[in-house]
């Protein structure tokens, strides 16, 4: 076997209140991966949609991960890769991570499986930190293995994974781009104690309400006195969607990754579907065009389709 086939779905980081160590996977969107075995020691990249990104592997996020195994496999063959991707580029739900991720998963299904999953995690990083500066994998970490991802460390590597109940997941993807990069800059780099406080003890609600279950406490702790206020002011209407979208019943949501992407977490599908008319509603009035989801879980994460 030469040739395999991958979905690797959107993610949605952070979960509020969990910069940088939480995460968690999409059942849609999810981008489309051919990756081939070729004889040559070099990295072909085709792009099937038209979004128009380097085909120049180091310039590429996938690309650079398959650089870094052909290095680890001392550059014995090459690989070829197509990408059609179905999340947008600087959407906020991980487009690079998707990339990055089904690269690294991809080529360990050619390669008999030989390295672990925090080894394709690693690699995955690697276009991460092409993307943005920094080596994160709160959305590598879900891509690749579905559900719920707490980075506990990174130095050295800790994914733990979190049982979750079932959540659907409304996301509202307004037609402006933040860049990762940008998003990072414009953060505080010291915070006062009582808000570090607060923010732990949102983050400890969030993972335990996740764990047991318990809707409620999921819905107190989607709380972020950290980054959300700075980078709300990124995004367009923010304010509204988010208070509204809890108005309609939602357990409640906020930035996803650095944005300008909103989610909301709902416990059934019909609240989830109010939420998206809500969110219509207000990128119909200011007057930005929008895309919408309303999805699940995706347990599974980065998926094998054919190979």
């Amino acid at each position: 076997m030469n040739t395999v086939t991958i979905h690797s779905p959107g993610t949605v980081a952070n979960l509020v209140c969990g910069f940088d160590i939480l995460g968690l996977a999409l059942h849609e969107p999810c981008d489309i991966m051919k990756l081939t075995l070729i004889d040559e020691p070099r990295v072909v990249i085709h792009n099937r949609d038209a979004y128009y990104l380097p085909t120049d592997p180091l310039k590429n996020v996938a690309g650079v991960v398959l650089l870094a195994i052909m290095e680890q496999e001392q550059n014995r063959f090459g690989f070829e890769l197509e990408i059609e991707k179905h999340i947008k580029p600087g959407s906020g739900i991980g487009s690079s991570a998707a990339s990055a991720a089904g690269a690294a998963v991809a080529a360990n299904h050619l390669l008999g499986k030989r390295y672990s999953t925090d080894e394709m995690v690693q690699f995955a990083m690697l276009g991460e930190k092409l993307a943005s500066g920094v080596k994160h994998a709160d959305n590598i970490a879900p891509c690749i293995l579905g559900g719920v991802s707490l980075i506990r460390s990174i130095h050295p590597l800790d994914i733990v994974s979190v049982p979750a109940p079932d959540l659907y997941v409304t996301v509202v993807h307004p037609q402006i781009e933040v860049r990762t990069s940008d998003a990072r800059q414009i953060l505080k780099q010291q915070v006062l104690l009582k808000d570090a406080i607060r923010q732990w003890g949102n983050i400890a609600g969030l993972v335990t309400g996740l764990m047991k279950g318990d809707y409620d406490l999921i819905g107190r702790s989607l709380e972020d006195v950290l980054i959300e206020p700075v980078r709300s002011i990124l995004i367009p209407g923010f304010d509204e969607v988010k208070r509204n979208c809890k108005e309609a019943g939602a357990l409640g949501g906020g930035i996803s990754g650095s944005g300008p992407s909103v989610f909301m977490l709902s416990k059934e599908e019909h609240t989830a579907r109010a939420v998206e008319a809500e969110m219509k509603a207000i990128y119909d009035r200011i007057g930005i065009d929008y895309h919408t989801y309303v999805t699940t879980v995706n347990k599974e994460g980065c998926t094998i389709v054919n190979g």
